[in-house]
C-alpha cells in the first residue's frame, strides 16, 4: 500500500511554469491558500534548466512586461549576474517558498480528478471537486481539494481528466475570419524542440559522435544557418512533431529529436564550417519543450483578428505584444523558412473571458493553453505574457474566494475590483489607468508634480508623447501635505527600472533576456539596471509624530503598493540612492488613495 495524503484549500495550481508561478504568487499575496502541484523538481517550465527556452514577451519600446514576472527578472538581475541557470531554477523556488501561503508539491503528476454534474451559476454544469496527484519521490498518492482550479498545465490536464471543453490543431480561414493559408480545420500544430547550448573555452575540445546521431546534410542546414558566436543563437528551429499528436507522440517524438539536437552539435563541430574547436557541449535538452496542445474552451475565444485589429477588451487584464510567430508543423524539414513572423500591435488587450472555463463552473486556466485559436496563441504562447496571463488569474481567484462566487461571477460583478488590483501590483493594462483618488489629485506636491499621479506607471507614455514621473534629487523630499488629518488607505510608488534595459551592456539579446543561450568567453556580466531606486525611506505624519512606513535598502523590485489605513497630516517621500550611483534617481509614480 502506497502513502495516501489530502490537502485542502482555496486554489490548486496544477501546472509550475511561469504562469502557474505567477498565479500562485498572486493568489497567495491576497490571501488566498494555494496547492501549486508541478510534476518535474524544478519551477520555471520551459524556462526551467530542463528545457532553456528564453522568457519572450512584447516588442516595442517599453512594452516590457511588469507585476510579479519583473520582480522576478530584476531579482535574477542581482542574484545570477551569469545568468547560471540553476541560480536562475533557485530564485524561481525562492518566490515561491516566500508565500506562507503556497504549499509546493515538487515531482507530482496531475493524474486524476473527481467533479460532479449538474445546474450551477451562469449556465455551468460540472465543478471539480478534486485533483489527485503522484509524488514520486515519496511514493506517495496526493488528493487536493479545493474551491477553485487553475490549469498551468500547458498541455491542459484537466480537459481529459474533467471533461472541460478543449481544442486542438489549426482552425481554416473562415472559422473565425483569420489571415491563414490554412483552408480546412486540420489537427497539425507547432512542435517541440531538444535545445543544444554551447559553451566556448580556451582549449580544444572534441566532439565524437554516437552512432545515433542526425547527420545533417548542406540542404538541412540551407534555411537554418547556425552561429554560435551570435548571441540570438538558441537552436529553436531544433523542432519536429507538429505533424504527430505533441501529447500521445511525445516520446517517439523525443527519440527523434536528441538525435537531431546531437546532429546539429556534430555538424557545428567537425564540419569545418565554424570555427568551432574550441567550443564543448554545454547542454542538451531531455525534456521536449512544448509549444502547442490542448487549448482550453472559455467564455470568449481570442482571434488573430482581435490581434490584428487590436481589439480593446472591457474586460482587459493583460496584454500581448509578440510577433504572430506560427511554425510550420513540418519544423526542422520544413523546406524554407522555418516560421512566420507577421507584425502584431503591441501592446494589445487579452480579455478575462478567455481564462475560465465555458461549462466548469471553477475551473480557471493561464498560460498557453488558454481559450485561443492556434493564429492567436502563436503570438499569446510567449512566457512574459503567459505570466501576466497567471497573475491575472491568481488575483481572480482571490477576489472569487473573498467574495465566495465563481471565475464568471468575478467577470459580471467583479471586473472592476480585479482590474484595480492588477494595476496596483503594477500590471499595465492598455487603455486603462490606474484610479487616483480626488484628494490626492486636489493635493500639491511639494518637491514633485501632476506627472507623478498620472496613474499609468510608465516612463514613457503608451499613449501620447508626455512623460511620466521626474528624476528626483537623492536625499530629497517628496510629500503631500494636507490643511487636516485625512484618512489615506493606500500609497503607491513606481520606479524606474529600465524596462528597455538600455542600462545594462551587451548586445541588445542579452539586455532583453533573463537568461543566456550560448556561452562566450566574454559574455557580459549582469547588474540592476541603473536607474532602479536602490534605497528609499516612505513616512507618514501622524496624530502620534511622524512614523515610517517602508524603509528599503538595496530595493530590487519596481512598484510598491503600501496599505496605510489611518489619517494622516503628511506623505513623504524620500529617495536616497539609485543602482546606477547618479545624484538622481527617476520616479514615475507617488499618489495615494
Amino acid at each position: 500500500m502506497l502513502n495516501e495524503r489530502t490537502i485542502s484549500t482555496d486554489l490548486c495550481v496544477v501546472g509550475g511554469g511561469m504562469a502557474g508561478i505567477c498565479a500562485a504568487i498572486a493568489a497567495a499575496r491576497h490571501g488566498a491558500r494555494v496547492v501549486l502541484m508541478q510534476e518535474r523538481p524544478v519551477l520555471g517550465g520551459n524556462a526551467s534548466s530542463e528545457n532553456r527556452m528564453w522568457v519572450c514577451g512584447a516588442h516595442g519600446k517599453n512594452n516590457r512586461e511588469t507585476g510579479i514576472i519583473e520582480e522576478i527578472m530584476l531579482e535574477n538581475l542581482y542574484r545570477n549576474p551569469t545568468k547560471n541557470f540553476y541560480i536562475w531554477d533557485s530564485i524561481l523556488l525562492d518566490f515561491i517558498k516566500r508565500e506562507s501561503n503556497i504549499t509546493l508539491l515538487l515531482n507530482t503528476t496531475c493524474m486524476d480528478a473527481v467533479t460532479e454534474s449538474g445546474k450551477y451559476a451562469h449556465g455551468r454544469d460540472r465543478r471539480i471537486l478534486a485533483v489527485k496527484g503522484y509524488q514520486m519521490t515519496t511514493q506517495t498518492f496526493i488528493t487536493v481539494t479545493a474551491s477553485y482550479f487553475a490549469d498551468c498545465s500547458g498541455d491542459s490536464i484537466l480537459a481529459p481528466l474533467t471533461g472541460a471543453a478543449f481544442m486542438y490543431g489549426r482552425e481554416s480561414a473562415e472559422d473565425f475570419g483569420e489571415q491563414t493559408h490554412v483552408k480546412e480545420r486540420d489537427r497539425a500544430v507547432m512542435g517541440m524542440s531538444c535545445l543544444i547550448q554551447g559553451r566556448q573555452t580556451e582549449r580544444e575540445v572534441p566532439f565524437i559522435p554516437s552512432e545515433f546521431v542526425t547527420k545533417l546534410t548542406e540542404e538541412d542546414v540551407q534555411n537554418r544557418p547556425m552561429d554560435i558566436y551570435d548571441p540570438t543563437e538558441n537552436f529553436w528551429y531544433l523542432e519536429l512533431g507538429g505533424l504527430e499528436n505533441t501529447i500521445d507522440n511525445a516520446e517517439e517524438t523525443k527519440e527523434k529529436l536528441i538525435p537531431l539536437a546531437l546532429g546539429a552539435w556534430d555538424h557545428i563541430k567537425n564540419s569545418g564550417r565554424y570555427d568551432a574547436k574550441n567550443w564543448e557541449l554545454e547542454f542538451l535538452g531531455f525534456l521536449p519543450a512544448k509549444r502547442e496542445s490542448r487549448r482550453m474552451k472559455g467564455e470568449y475565444i481570442i482571434s488573430q483578428k482581435d490581434i490584428s485589429e487590436n481589439t480593446v477588451f472591457a474586460d482587459t487584464v493583460a496584454f500581448g505584444g509578440w510577433p504572430i510567430d506560427d511554425h510550420y508543423p513540418a519544423g526542422y524539414y520544413h523546406k524554407g523558412t522555418p516560421n512566420t513572423d507577421i507584425h502584431t500591435p503591441a501592446p494589445y488587450c487579452l480579455p478575462y473571458r478567455a481564462l475560465y472555463s465555458s461549462h466548469v463552473e471553477n475551473l480557471f486556466f493561464a498560460g498557453r493553453n488558454i481559450s485561443m485559436t492556434h493564429m492567436a496563441m502563436s503570438s499569446i504562447r510567449v512566457m512574459a505574457t503567459c505570466g501576466l496571463l497567471g497573475q491575472a488569474v491568481g488575483c481572480a481567484a482571490a477576489i472569487a474566494t473573498a467574495h465566495g462566487t465563481t471565475p464568471h461571477g468575478v467577470y459580471l460583478d467583479h471586473l472592476k475590483e480585479l482590474q484595480g488590483t492588477l494595476m496596483e501590483d503594477d500590471c499595465f493594462l492598455p487603455h486603462f489607468r490606474r484610479e487616483i483618488s480626488a484628494l490626492c489629485q486636489q493635493t500639491p506636491i511639494l518637491g514633485g508634480d501632476g506627472s507623478l499621479r498620472s496613474g499609468e506607471d510608465r516612463a514613457n507614455r503608451i499613449y501620447g508623447t508626455e512623460t511620466c514621473g521626474i528624476p528626483i534629487t537623492n536625499g530629497e523630499t517628496v510629500s503631500y501635505t494636507f490643511d487636516g488629518y485625512e484618512s489615506v488607505q493606500s500609497a503607491h510608488i513606481v520606479f524606474d527600472s529600465d524596462l528597455e534595459r538600455d542600462t545594462l551592456e551587451g548586445h541588445w539579446c542579452e539586455r532583453k533576456h533573463v537568461t543566456r543561450a550560448n556561452v562566450l568567453l566574454d559574455s557580459p556580466m549582469m547588474y540592476v539596471p541603473k536607474t532602479l531606486c536602490r534605497s528609499f525611506t516612505l513616512t507618514a505624519e501622524t496624530a502620534d509624530g511622524e512614523i515610517t512606513l517602508l524603509f528599503a535598502e538595496n530595493n530590487l523590485k519596481r512598484a510598491y503598493h503600501v496599505i496605510i489605513d489611518k489619517p494622516i497630516r503628511a506623505l513623504k517621500l524620500t529617495v536616497r540612492e539609485n543602482w546606477g550611483g547618479t545624484e538622481m534617481t527617476p520616479v514615475i509614480s507617488f499618489d495615494f488613495h
